[in-house]
């Protein structure tokens, strides 16, 4: 009797997670490295330390505090501060040790307790504790980017000593509230709390990171010297990394200036983005004599889901063969040969470059652009639109089937020019309006558009973001992220399933998923992406062999000693 008196009161104790010790923490699946590891496999571990690593910037800087959004922050802070975990980008989404040394974390992923590195310091020797982790969390909570304050409104914090922190999640947190907790800079309570955060300043604050702010000219150039008795930089996600003494960012009035700057070698590196710029722009001496390397270096990382979207709020786009008939007239064969240099890749997929994407092997495409013009024109003559004078018009109605094309750019123009030039083959008129960007921006987020040259963003480990771009919700929701104007249950569905998975190939499944039903709904005209980062730098900057997942990562060059650019 005694022992079922003893279950019995067992049983009613209420039931808390058990948090387990970790090392890193994935968004999905479990973490590449572990504690034994000392350096990651894309970083060289004997990469000697010095010389100076020039790079440009465009436009202006008026704060040294990139944490608010109030004024334009210098390139390259976050440097300066270390975050309670670092990324890597050799993985997906998956976060390793810097200021935390481990982490509690329960299988529900409800709390996240740091267990803080004694070792860390800030720049002026003071040690990084608790009250300096809580400090942060209050203050950008408060004051802090708006994801940061959207997300850490789902936390309380809890000091349990002096080197450890607990927060606990209560509302609509999700797998990923917890990796984006773990990413918060660390503010110094001491130097910060008699200060004015919420504001620009040009003060450099103080820091904890592998650099400091050594000079700066307001606006024009920001230097910043490397830590030599940085407190972690034998850490498993620093060992190989910042290994330059001095670090510049030289501000340009435009990249036409900049790249010329870099001709004259001025900078170090560039990172081109322009596919005409890139082969058109550099044949000049020193690539031609070798003083200059330029590589076309692949990448594995979600490219963004460039295209033409349509707003299936206005018809004549909410008839999916319309916009069928619409998507078959871009020939993007000639538009890439014509103004990328045959250098990009064409993708249907809202997950384009990455395992996340579906593809129908056994589909029939064409890309012979007379038959899809066929194809088109029965599409539309069956949906009722007939051809007369040379017009494309409904024969019920007599409705013109025209429309305007909104861009913000003059390169986008171009390419939305050559796409009306299609249009007019079948007959519809297409026009093409340049906006400035902030009419651009008022009208994207108030869904006043009838077609947008734009973009989403991708990531090779998509979350709650997904129901904010696709959900019925989001479409009838000014300033979201739903340009076509998405509206299906179904899909409703599926991305909030998203951020529930706990492996890859679950991850894979729904995604996969995700991306067939929404190409099924030919919501877009998908223009290009590219695959490769182009980059060109002077010797003796070097780089390591293995290039991540994500691309280059700077912070693993360095300069060979003993010799001269």
């Amino acid at each position: 009797m005694r022992r079922i008196f003893l279950l019995l009161c067992f049983l009613t104790i209420p039931f808390t997670a058990q948090a387990e010790e970790l090392f890193g923490l994935s968004m999905v699946g479990t973490p590449k490295y572990n504690a034994r590891a000392t350096h990651l496999d894309y970083a060289n571990p004997n990469a000697p330390k010095g010389g100076a690593l020039k790079q440009s910037a465009t436009g202006s800087f008026d704060t040294l505090n990139p944490h608010t959004i109030k004024g334009n922050a210098a390139q390259g802070l976050s440097l300066t501060t270390d975050r309670l975990m670092a990324r890597v980008w050799g993985e997906p989404f998956t976060l390793y040790p810097l200021i935390a040394k481990s982490i509690n974390v329960p299988e529900d992923r409800s709390s996240i307790t740091f267990n803080l590195n004694e070792n860390a310091r800030f720049h002026d020797g003071s040690p990084i504790t608790s009250q300096d982790v809580l400090f942060s969390f209050k203050t950008l909570r408060k004051m802090g980017r708006p994801n940061m304050r959207r997300i850490y409104q789902l936390a309380t914090a809890n000091i349990i000593n002096k080197h450890s922190i607990k927060f606990s999640l209560s509302g609509d947190y999700d797998r990923e509230t917890v990796m984006i907790l773990a990413m918060m800079p660390v503010l110094s309570k001491s130097y910060w709390q008699d200060k004015e955060f919420d504001k620009t300043t040009l003060t450099p604050p103080l820091g904890s990171g592998p650099y400091r702010i050594k000079d700066i000219d307001a606006g024009k150039r920001i230097i910043y010297e490397r830590v030599k008795d940085y407190w972690g930089k034998n850490l498993l996600t620093n060992k190989g990394h910042h290994n330059f003494d001095e670090i510049t960012y030289d501000y340009f009035r435009d990249n036409t200036v900049a790249l010329e700057a870099f001709k004259k070698g001025d900078l170090s590196l560039r990172r081109e983005w322009d596919a005409g710029s890139w082969n058109n722009s550099y044949d000049f001496d020193a690539v031609t004599n070798g003083k200059v390397i330029k590589e076309d270096l692949k990448h594995g990382r979600a490219e963004k889901i460039r295209g033409f979207i349509f707003n299936t709020r206005r018809p004549p786009f909410d008839n999916i063969r319309v916009r069928q008939a619409i998507k078959l007239s871009f020939d993007f064969d000639w538009a890439n040969k014509n103004f990328f240099y045959g250098q990009y890749s064409q993708g249907k997929s809202f997950f384009p470059n990455t395992d996340l994407s579906y593809y129908d092997m056994h589909e029939k495409v064409t890309t012979d652009p007379r038959h899809k013009m066929r194809i088109a024109t029965n599409l539309l003559k069956e949906e009722g639109w007939i051809i007369k004078d040379g017009i494309r018009i409904h024969k019920t109605t007599g409705e013109e089937l025209s429309f305007e094309i909104l861009t913000d750019t003059p390169s986008a123009e171009k390419l939305a020019l050559s796409f009306t030039r299609s249009l007019k083959k079948l007959g519809i008129v297409a026009n093409v309006r340049v906006m400035d960007t902030a009419a651009y921006r008022a009208r994207l987020n108030d869904y006043d558009y009838d077609m947008i040259l734009y973009h989403w963003n991708s990531t090779l480990s998509p979350g709650t973001e997904q129901y904010l771009y696709w959900s019925c919700e989001s479409a009838t929701t000014p300033s979201r992220w739903n340009y076509a104007g998405i509206c299906d249950p179904k899909i409703d569905d599926l991305a909030r399933s998203i951020p529930t998975a706990k492996t890859r190939a679950e991850l894979q499944k729904l995604a996969q998923t995700l991306d067939k039903k929404l190409q099924s709904g030919t919501y877009f005209v998908p223009t290009y992406y590219n695959p490769n980062d182009y980059i060109a730098y002077w010797k003796p900057l070097k780089r390591p062999e293995t290039v991540p997942l994500y691309g280059i990562v700077l912070e693993t060059w360095w300069m060979e000693p003993n010799q001269k650019q």
